[in-house]
């Protein structure tokens, strides 16, 4: 039998969800989902061992010592990341260990994920179509979006790719973006690159190797991706402003057949003290060389209206 996911409806604010003081401690392990953590002594996160330097995994790191992590799971040192740290430092906040599993893309935006996994920290962003499917908590960065060309390129706006083969993550804002379809917070509907012909890929990494030899004239992603494929020596470059930005958020699944609405508050509140004190800057300066962090802090969440 599935147990509600609602105690109460509420709209999600800043201070947390449905806030009475319930920090999960007196709650019943098998139906609550933040005493199940608490309880269980670990928060499982999603990753993606191959997303650098959001995610990736740590070469010669051993497993941690006297882990409660699943064998089938990877423990704190054995990846790192921009996403990967944000995850731990909510482990830690909660009293907890951190363990890890990467399953596919699509599996997290979905939904579904019969408790799998507690939270996802993959660089999604709040969008109306994945909050059919996922609670969001406060954003830990922005992602502002660019399309980067190869460096010989005769393009140098936006428009100039209209019509052209143009690349993007499959089910990511990018792809809904090149659709016409993307509905983000902020976004006003400025559709800057129309009728493309839309590639979609599993990952970033081969379209922007696929930009690189000629096979599609543009991929749209993230400036952080496209900045780093740049530095690892791809001869690309980004092209005219940001065609908009995302907040990236930390998802928990509608779904859950535990009651999440304490988990949901919780993890918000642990993200804006993270943003408060300092260290999601101090880590978003670490992986990408500057601070990307501080205007997701100041994102008021209740326009989401996000209802438990």
């Amino acid at each position: 039998m599935r147990f509600p996911v609602v105690l109460a409806v509420c709209t999600l604010l800043l201070a947390g969800a449905c806030s009475n003081g319930d920090d999960g401690a007196n709650a019943d392990p098998e139906n609550d989902k933040l005493a199940q953590i608490l309880d269980r002594g670990t928060l499982i996160l999603s990753t993606d061992l191959d997303y650098a330097p959001q995610s990736f995994a740590v070469e010669g790191a051993t497993r941690a010592p006297d882990t409660k992590c699943a064998e089938s799971q990877l423990t704190g040192p054995e990846v790192s990341g921009y996403d990967v740290e944000t995850g731990k430092a909510v482990a830690a906040a909660l009293g907890v260990e951190p363990c890890l599993v990467a399953p596919q893309w699509v599996e997290i935006t979905g939904g579904s994920w019969g408790e799998r996994w507690d939270l996802a920290y993959g660089s999604g962003a709040i969008d109306a179509e994945r909050n059919r499917y996922l609670y969001v908590t406060q954003p830990y960065y922005v992602l502002p979006a660019f399309a980067f060309v190869r460096g010989d390129s005769v393009s140098s706006v936006p428009e100039d790719l209209s019509g052209q083969r143009v690349g993007a993550c499959a089910s990511c804002t990018h792809e809904s973006y090149l659709n016409g379809t993307l509905d983000l917070p902020g976004f006003d509907g400025d559709f800057r690159i129309v009728d493309a012909e839309v590639v979609g890929y599993t990952v970033e990494g081969p379209g922007l190797e696929d930009v690189v030899d000629g096979d599609i004239d543009a991929f749209l992603c993230a400036e952080q991706v496209g900045e780093h494929a740049i530095a690892s020596g791809m001869p690309l470059r980004k092209i005219g402003e940001p065609l908009f930005d995302e907040y990236a958020t930390g998802w928990i699944d509608r779904s859950s057949e535990l009651d999440v609405h304490s988990f949901v508050g919780r993890v918000t509140q642990i993200v804006q003290g993270l943003h408060e004190d300092g260290t999601l800057r101090e880590l978003s300066i670490e992986f990408f060389g500057q601070d990307y962090a501080s205007a997701a802090g100041a994102f008021d969440l209740s326009t989401v209206e996000q209802e438990l």
